[in-house]
């Protein structure tokens, strides 16, 4: 890392001068003194006297090292992960022996195996600031980390003297486009993790159990990026087409280099039944077939790819080829397996409002229902089955649909193309956000039949009181014939969203919902006799259900993983999971570690007295958080000591930061919110309420439900995250933009008795367990601290110029403003 930021330092030189490089410096040290308790006179009046070029210009310069600060932690990483030897914690091998010793025997784990499937599922969302050519220029820094003893630092200074004169602020808002494309990014890694991942099943397998098993990952890959319409009128009927069609090319493209690696590794004759290789000279059977695939892959022709690799691995282990079946044709069968013709699995989600007045114009235009949505709830379920039971479509076959209903039925128009080409597994599931009744799930399979096309639907439980009547919506569903019957034997998808649910009711209570929801919607299903899976909507944050995935999945009620889990990933955890094959090899591998100890583990009700005290603590923490967002001066405090209008401006997303109607703390968004939290290092919605529910539960409960329940930990240990990255002395130079604040003290005094009661429960200072972690976020803070100062001068300047007579000085102060948000976004991480 010193060489890295040597390196940056010589490019501020040569390119701002020494004076500049001075400023960096003076800065730095300045910073450094007061954290360490020094008088911050000295550093006010420097920052005060910046114009804004310099503001800008200083932003960017710290900006910059955290960029290189995140690539070195990334290589070492890397380095150490390549490095490893023996069995590494949280591995499949780990896996396999544990399950071993709570005696899962071979065959009850190739079972386990091939029942479960974990569903990761790409998403757009604003916390991945950096613009395509920023990244570009990082991934070749990356590259050259290695050599930077030699010729490599000559060709890492070009690319940050390059980053250097590059805006790193997008003009214009990313298009859904750009999203998927930006997405699809980290294919290229994911598809060369894959078959080590693969292979690394199979040794672990055989280390443990002592046997050979044909059991392959249980992995599949989705996206919402070109589907999710749910607040965003740029996710068009054209706009999903043309995802799919860029899905089907990356497909084509991961898949014909893999075959032709197959096939020239292949490269031996093979002798049929009754002849010798001498009887057909020159004949490479195996690579006839590979032959054959690739045509067919390379004409857009709908291939079935998996049985006939298969095969082709059959013969060549019915020959003596074993090693050539499994290391090298198992990449490419690998690779066949997850990603297919399709590439990922596209949902599309809508609101339930808009299919809901879909469905009421299309029965009111046919003379069915002329007033269906003032209709009660038990009246919509009969007209919904009714015409559910007959095939006649409500509107003229061949007719062109009006722009009414367009936009409703035109994504499940294209999806149904798409899987004519790709295959069934080019679409992947409907989910209906605020879905709060059993019409909402049934109405879209209304729109689906117009176009002879069958859809799941997949209810998404949102908010507090959504979470809370979900058992009861899907036992209503799942009685329902009409339902049943499309459903079949597949599985049952419910998602659960932690983002609303902590805007909602606050971190404790938002985490005990979902976990009853699933636990009484797992009983709900295993009553109904339905497999069921769980779609768990996961940011980054810890206030939208961040954290380690494999300690996330360790975490979830026993008894509640049925059929596997989904988790949707978003954001910069794109970047930091998936940029290098080690990385998406070693999270990847983390992850199915926990959902098999997670899914192995038997169905049993924690003590009484644990979820009795859980209940307390539940309302007591959400009774403690709407007192305070409910405090009729909490919204101006908000908005005054965060920096969410200045966030609405960034041109990070394609979807607005708010939805429909006058603004409100209801329809904000709750990745802005969240992120908002982040900015000035509060983290509210990671700990507030946590000290009144802990309170409620008492010091020495609490330590024993810390020690025995995967639950409680894991709660617990976020919550260590989100305070530890809490920052109180940075937080105070936010609270000076609203002036002396009552709710200022209020939420110093949680913060301190939250940080106490946690402690308490775990026995040991924050992050304690996570030494790397606790460190890091001590090396980092004197480098954004600059950030956060300036970005407070800047909010303190642009408001100011707003509220004067002609706001001439807001254009001058909002370029290095929202360098700042970008800033510390790079530094602080998890921010969505």
């Amino acid at each position: 890392m010193n060489m890295l930021g040597r390196t940056l330092g010589q490019v501020l030189r040569e390119q701002e001068g020494e004076d500049f490089f001075d400023l960096v410096e003076r800065t730095r040290a300045l910073v450094r003194e007061v954290r360490a308790g020094g008088d911050d006179a000295e550093l006010r009046a420097l920052l005060s006297g910046l114009d804004a070029q310099a503001a800008g210009n200083l932003v960017r310069a710290f900006t910059w090292y955290f960029q290189l600060v995140n690539l070195a932690e990334e290589y070492e990483r890397v380095r150490v992960l390549s490095q490893a030897r023996g069995v590494r914690p949280q591995s499949l091998e780990q896996a396999f022996t544990e399950l071993k010793a709570q005696g899962v025997t071979a065959e009850e784990a190739e079972a386990l195996l091939a029942r479960l499937d974990l569903g990761l599922t790409f998403t757009a969302h604003p916390t991945e600031m950096r613009r395509r050519t920023v990244r570009n220029h990082l991934v070749e820094i990356t590259r050259d980390i290695p050599s930077l003893e030699g010729e490599g630092l000559d060709r890492v200074a070009a690319h940050v003297e390059a980053l250097w004169g590059t805006p790193e602020l997008r003009r214009l808002k990313p298009t859904v486009q750009d999203e998927v494309k930006g997405g699809l990014s980290y294919v290229t890694s994911i598809s060369q993790a894959l078959p080590e991942l693969q292979r690394d099943l199979a040794r672990a397998f055989r280390q443990v159990y002592g046997r050979e098993t044909q059991a392959h990952l249980p992995l599949s890959f989705s996206s919402w990026m070109g589907g999710d319409r749910d607040g965003n009128p740029f996710v068009t009927p054209d706009a999903t087409r043309e995802t799919l069609g860029l899905h089907r090319e990356r497909a084509r493209e991961v898949l014909l280099a893999a075959v032709r690696q197959a096939y020239t590794d292949l490269s031996q004759e093979e002798a049929g039944e009754g002849q010798t290789q001498e009887d057909t000279p020159g004949q490479a059977a195996y690579r006839l077939e590979l032959r054959e695939l690739h045509s067919a892959l390379r004409d857009g022709e709908r291939v079935d790819l998996v049985p006939r690799l298969e095969a082709l691995q059959t013969r060549l282990h019915a020959e003596g080829q074993r090693r050539s079946a499994d290391l090298l044709l198992t990449p490419l069968l690998t690779v066949a397996r997850v990603f297919g013709q399709h590439l990922v699995s596209l949902d599309i989600r809508e609101h339930s409002a808009q299919t809901g007045a879909a469905v009421a114009w299309l029965l009111r235009e046919a003379g069915v229902e002329p007033d269906y949505l003032k209709l009660p709830e038990h009246a919509k379920q009969e007209v919904l089955t009714g015409e559910l039971r007959s095939r006649r479509p409500l509107w003229p076959a061949g007719e062109a649909l009006p722009e009414e209903l367009d936009a409703a039925i035109g994504p499940i128009r294209e999806v149904q193309a798409a899987t004519r080409v790709s295959g069934p597994r080019a679409f992947g599931r409907y989910v209906i956000s605020m879905a709060e009744s059993v019409s909402d799930v049934l109405e879209p399979l209304l729109l689906a039949r117009e176009v002879g096309f069958r859809i799941l639907p997949v209810p998404l439980f949102e908010t507090l009181a959504d979470l809370e009547r979900a058992p009861q919506v899907v036992w209503e569903l799942l009685s329902v014939p009409e339902y049943r019957a499309v459903l079949g034997g597949d599985v049952q998808e419910i998602m659960l969203g932690y983002s609303d649910s902590n805007k909602d009711a606050g971190f404790l209570a938002a985490n005990w919902a979902l976990h009853e929801a699933q636990r009484r919607i797992s009983d709900v299903c295993r009553r109904a006799g339905v497999r069921w899976r769980f779609f768990h909507g996961r940011g980054t944050s810890i206030g939208r259900g961040g954290g380690p995935a494999s300690r996330a999945i360790l975490g979830q009620p026993a008894g509640t993983i049925d059929a596997g889990i989904r988790i949707t990933e978003q954001g910069e955890a794109l970047a930091d999971k998936y940029s290098h094959p080690v990385l998406a090899r070693r999270n990847l591998e983390q992850a199915l570690y926990g959902l098999l100890l997670a899914a192995a583990r038997p169905a049993g009700e924690p003590p009484a007295e644990w979820t009795a005290a859980m209940t307390r603590a539940a309302r007591a923490s959400a009774a403690a958080y709407r007192a305070l967002v409910d405090d009729p001066d909490f919204l101006p405090f908000f908005e005054a000591v965060t920096p969410i209008h200045e966030i609405a401006r960034l041109n990070i997303a394609s979807r607005p930061v708010r939805r429909p109607g006058a603004p409100t703390l209801t329809n904000l968004r709750a990745i802005p919110w969240v992120m908002s939290w982040t900015q000035n290092r509060a983290n509210l919605p990671g700990w507030y309420g946590l000290a009144e529910g802990l309170r409620e539960i008492g010091p020495h409960l609490a330590r024993q439900m810390y020690a025995g329940w995967p639950f409680f930990r894991t709660v617990l240990d976020n919550a260590q995250m989100s305070l530890a990255k809490s920052d109180f002395l940075i937080f105070a130079e936010y609270l000076r933009l609203s002036g002396e604040h009552r709710l200022a003290g209020q939420l110093r005094d949680a913060y301190d008795e939250t940080v106490r009661r946690v402690q308490e429960a775990v026995g040991a200072e924050l992050l304690a367990n996570e030494p790397r972690l606790r460190e890091s976020i001590k090396l980092r803070n004197p480098y954004i601290d600059p950030i956060h100062r300036i970005q407070v001068e800047l909010l303190h300047r642009a408001r100011s110029a707003e509220s004067g007579p002609d706001g001439a000085g807001l254009d001058a102060s909002e370029r290095p403003l929202l360098l700042s948000l970008q800033g510390i976004a790079a530094g602080v991480r998890n921010t969505g």
